[in-house]
């Protein structure tokens, strides 16, 4: 009997390989689509609605019905699913699936490409809403196969190429189809990014403001053309209007350009559903105020090898706080209340998706919002009611599992697609996985069974030493060999009781047979796992803090009443030094000033032998900011660095440290017309929104000189090459705005423009111009310029040459922004002095001293002492020039620059005399709110070093357990200057 059984096995295993049907991992099985059962499962209708030992009914690739009633027709096909789970299949509403990116154009050519390269089509060649990626589209089976492994039964792909990148389509990933049954919608969404296109070397624009101002620029063409406006047809902006109506997917890569992007939509009337990057937990609140839906990618950094302890020194805090906080990203966004779903963009590999889900589960995510992420929440963003459910009607796109798709041990047997059957494990094969004991040959062995499927491989030891071994689990028969010193051992047999217990027959070396068996080991393994369980440590996910970096606050500084006793006033008024006195902040403002003040529940700071001044202004400044120059057009007055400001650049918390509170953030000199300014409150901890001053004046950078005409650049072709072509762009520029705002004055139709808009706003003297300026020759042209076209010069900044036309300067009315003794860094500073300040404050001119430097713009009070030094100002007009004359030049002195009644409580206290090398800014307040305070400061440095201590350990312990590493890494910070050109990218 035993050596008929033994024949039976070979034969079997024989036939299977001629009938071609060996069961395979991920095998898709080919099946007519006809009416069938699948009876006794428990059925995620929704990830809400959930029925047990349920019957689902499908035909022709749909529901017909679903319950736990259901009348199942004499000719369906009936599949017992008892213990079995079925879920809707996953949709990812963020791919490019069948569908390769656009080869990069390259070109040999030194000449810049300004112009558009598509004739019919928008001015710009990154505007490619006219993209139908139908025509690109080819069914990638390998992809899909690795899709349907995973879960997913549709996706939502495009051409992931340019700004406006064009229609979506969404593909049923059903191998065992046509494309004309398998794509569901031909324009199921727009897509856009801040990415420009690989098709074209078309350089504008070259920032990401530059990106923002042209996505601006195309809804006003749009809608311009809409109307009947424009003569020319445009395909381009045709499919934009076309397609308004779509749901519109911005993809970002990181949390600011999520704001910024959700800021656009906002001012268009648009909702955009927002590609996220992983961080939105590090702003959750203001995720939240956007109302966007969005799309979360599940791509979770490894730990840095911290093994080198002089290299582990190196990596910042805020990418080690990346590690452990970024798989507490979906927890937080769904106890938020942010409508999210899943995508696995940004997955090196597929597979790794459901380990990072699961990951994310141990951290608190919800099991049902993962669900609901994978199916529902998708389907509802893109409007279809017949995927991401098993409603009746809707597609017949489900998986069958063995238990919770979200658990480890889970097998996911079947991904049925629009009702064609996809075998992801054979459901046929049974589980072995576990410990046994193993008995053969009077001895007893350790076998433990781990895998899936026809994958199920196993371990066989005899006490501490590993036994040679191979093993196999074929149409329900078990083989194995061992390979011991005294021979060979063959065994083959199949399982009872459920598994729990397997036996059958063994051949040993020299061929005798006897019988083996292997019981599992069900009560020890229970006892493992308690106790492994007992000794898992609870995850750590250390705080947030605003920003997320370094000597971030965990609590944003509430506005205090404080009052400063006894402290040195520099008023920066008439009222001038005021000895021993007593200053009174209150609700953000500055209450009283005077003597032997009280104030009931204030914060009483003893300002004895110390010095109280109004914070510093740095009229020039480029901290704070993602981009700098918009340089990939001569004028770009479109563009605005309100739209970049970045809060979490370290810089503002060291200018904080030197007492500066306010600062401009200028557009770089790459052009002769920059981009606006932006006016910002160094408010540590804020958003970009909130640093903002409220009713800002509005600014505009210009550039002069060696930089706008491209001196030291090898490829410069822009116009213009000459100082005196930057004297005609300005007329030109000029003659064009005062017809655009005669046009827009009149009442007639026209189109927006935001260049022109800009300009027209210099004309009416609602913006004023600070200038980027060096030699006196540029600066009496532009004074010209501007009297001959009816506008005025507002601030020279730089004006190293200043000293030679400061009497011209006096009558044009123009203030002077200026450094305290730079000079011959280029050729055009060589006439430069120390002496300048100076003799322009002695002309009338008023004169500020600023940074244009990371590092300067936190000593600016001892910059303003070398005004002394050099020049003989006195100390008080010495220290106007960085507190109220810049603010005068900002037009914000009402508010800030001295200490006066009912003005900001914006001050700083300082140990020692404010222009002393020695001196120290103690304490840093805006709007009656500490953001720096030098005591905590010594106190969040030696938090920083226990919570690195804190990380370095976690890293240590994830290496130690077998966890991936990657090497560590340094964060450069970036250095913006005037000159720095930066590339947006493709």
């Amino acid at each position: 009997m035993k050596k008929l059984l033994f024949l039976l096995f070979f034969l079997s295993l024989s036939f299977s390989y001629a009938q071609d049907y060996f069961p395979t991992d991920a095998g898709v099985k080919t099946t007519e689509n006809t009416l069938t059962a699948f009876t006794n499962a428990k059925i995620y209708v929704t990830s809400k609605k959930i029925l047990k030992k349920a019957t689902l009914l499908i035909e022709n690739g749909k529901v017909i019905a679903i319950g736990k009633s259901v009348k199942i027709p004499k000719n369906a096909k009936t599949i017992n699913l008892e213990g079995k789970t079925i879920y809707p299949s996953f949709v990812d509403i963020y791919s490019n699936f069948g569908i390769k990116k656009p080869n990069r154009k390259t070109s040999n050519s030194r000449r810049t490409q300004y112009e558009a390269s598509r004739e019919g089509y928008y001015w710009n060649d990154h505007i490619r809403s006219d993209v139908n990626p139908l025509k690109a589209f080819s069914f990638d089976s390998k992809q899909a196969k690795e899709l349907i492994n995973a879960g997913f039964g549709v996706v939502n792909t495009h051409m992931e190429d340019g700004i406006i990148r064009g229609n979506g389509l969404l593909v049923a990933l059903n191998p065992n189809s046509s494309d004309a049954y398998r794509i569901l919608d031909t324009k199921s969404a727009q897509y856009l990014s801040f990415s420009k296109s690989v098709t074209s070397l078309q350089v504008y624009p070259g920032s990401i403001m530059g990106a923002m101002a042209l996505l601006r620029q195309t809804y006003n063409d749009a809608s311009w053309y809409a109307n009947g406006n424009m003569k020319n047809k445009d395909l381009a902006l045709e499919a934009l209007n076309a397609n308004k109506n779509l749901v519109q997917i911005f993809k970002t890569s990181n949390l600011l350009d999520a704001f910024r992007a959700d800021k656009v939509g906002d001012e268009f009337g648009i909702q955009y559903t927002i590609v996220g990057s992983g961080d939105e937990y590090e702003r959750v609140a203001d995720i939240k105020s956007t109302n966007a839906n969005f799309i979360i990618p599940v791509n979770f950094s490894n730990a840095y090898d911290v093994s080198n302890p002089l290299l582990a020194q190196q990596i910042s805090l805020r990418d080690m706080r990346k590690w452990n906080q970024e798989p507490s990203n979906l927890k937080v966004l769904a106890e938020n209340g942010v409508n999210f779903a899943l995508t696995t963009n940004t997955l090196k590999s597929v597979k790794t998706f459901h380990k990072n889900l699961q990951k994310a589960i141990k951290y608190g995510f919800s099991k049902e919002k993962a669900l609901a992420a994978l199916t529902a929440i998708p389907a509802n963003i893109l409007g279809n009611t017949k995927i991401g459910n098993l409603n009746e009607g809707s597609y017949a796109n489900f998986i069958i599992t063995s238990g919770d798709i979200f658990d480890a041990k889970t097998t996911l047997y079947e991904n049925w697609v629009q009702g064609s059957k996809n075998m992801v494990n054979d459901m046929s094969v049974k589980d072995l996985s576990g410990n046994y004991m193993l008995s053969v040959n009077n001895k007893t062995y350790d076998l433990t069974i781990s895998g899936k499927g026809a994958k199920q491989t196993a371990v066989i030891k005899l006490g501490d030493k590993k036994i040679k071994s191979k093993f196999s689990f074929i149409d329900d028969w078990i083989s194995i060999t061992l390979n011991e010193d005294s021979g060979y051992t063959r065994m083959m047999g199949q399982t009872i009781n459920a598994a729990n217990v397997m036996q059958g027959t063994a051949f040993d070396t020299l061929g005798n047979e006897t019988s083996w068996s292997a019981a599992k080991k069900v009560k020890k393994q229970d006892k493992k796992k308690k106790n492994k369980k007992e000794k898992e440590e609870p995850i750590v996910v250390l705080p947030v803090s605003y920003p997320n970096l370094g000597f971030g606050n965990y609590e944003l500084p509430k506005t205090e009443t404080i009052l400063i006793k006894n402290a040195t006033v520099w008023t920066s008024e008439d009222a001038g030094i005021l000895e021993n006195t007593d200053v009174l902040l209150k609700d953000g403002k500055i209450e009283k000033i005077g003597k032997n003040l009280k104030a009931r529940g204030a914060n009483i700071i003893d300002g004895t032998n110390k010095h109280l001044t109004a914070g510093i202004v740095d009229e020039h400044s480029h901290i704070a900011t993602s981009a700098v120059n918009e340089w990939a057009q001569n004028s770009t007055a479109e563009v605005t660095i309100e739209d970049v400001v970045d809060p979490n650049d370290i810089n503002i918390y060291r200018n904080l440290s030197g007492g500066t509170t306010t600062a401009q953030i200028l557009h770089g000199s790459a052009n002769p017309i920059g981009g606006r300014s932006a006016i910002i409150k160094l408010k540590w901890g804020e958003n970009a929104d909130n640093m903002i001053y409220d009713n800002s004046p509005k600014f505009i950078k210009f550039a002069l000189g060696e930089n706008v005409k491209q001196s030291r650049s090898p490829n410069g072709t822009r116009f213009p090459q000459t100082r005196m072509g930057v004297e005609q762009l300005f007329v030109d520029y000029f003659t064009r705005a005062k017809e655009y705002d005669a046009l827009k004055k009149n009442g007639k139709p026209y189109r927006k423009d935001d260049e022109m808009e800009t300009l027209a706003e210099i004309l009416n003297g609602e913006r004023h111009i600070s200038c980027h300026s060096y030699v006196q020759s540029e600066i009496n042209m532009l004074m010209k310029v501007a009297d001959r076209m009816g506008f005025k010069v507002n601030t020279f900044t730089h004006i190293l040459e200043g000293y030679k036309v400061a009497d011209k300067m006096k009558e044009h009315g123009v203030g002077g922004s200026t450094f305290s003794d730079w000079w011959a860094y280029k050729y055009e500073v060589n006439d430069a002095i120390p002496y300048n300040a100076a003799i322009m404050h002695n002309a009338g001119v008023t004169v500020a001293i600023n940074s244009d430097d990371r590092e300067m713009s936190r000593r600016l009070n001892q910059e303003a002492a070398k005004t002394i030094k050099y020049g003989g100002m006195s100390e008080l007009d010495a220290w106007k020039t960085v507190t109220i004359n810049p603010a005068k030049l900002l037009h914000i002195d009402d508010r800030v620059g001295s200490i006066k009644e009912g003005k900001n409580a914006d001050v700083v206290l300082w140990s020692h005399h404010p222009m002393s090398i020695y001196t120290k800014a103690e304490k840093t307040i805006i709007d009656g709110r500490i953001f720096f305070d030098r005591a905590k400061d010594k106190e969040k440095r030696l938090a920083i070093q226990k919570e690195k201590s804190t990380l370095i350990n976690m890293m240590l312990n994830e290496k130690m357990n077998g966890g991936k590493t990657k090497p560590p890494m340094i964060r450069e910070d970036r250095n913006f200057e005037c000159d720095t050109l930066e590339e947006l990218k493709n």
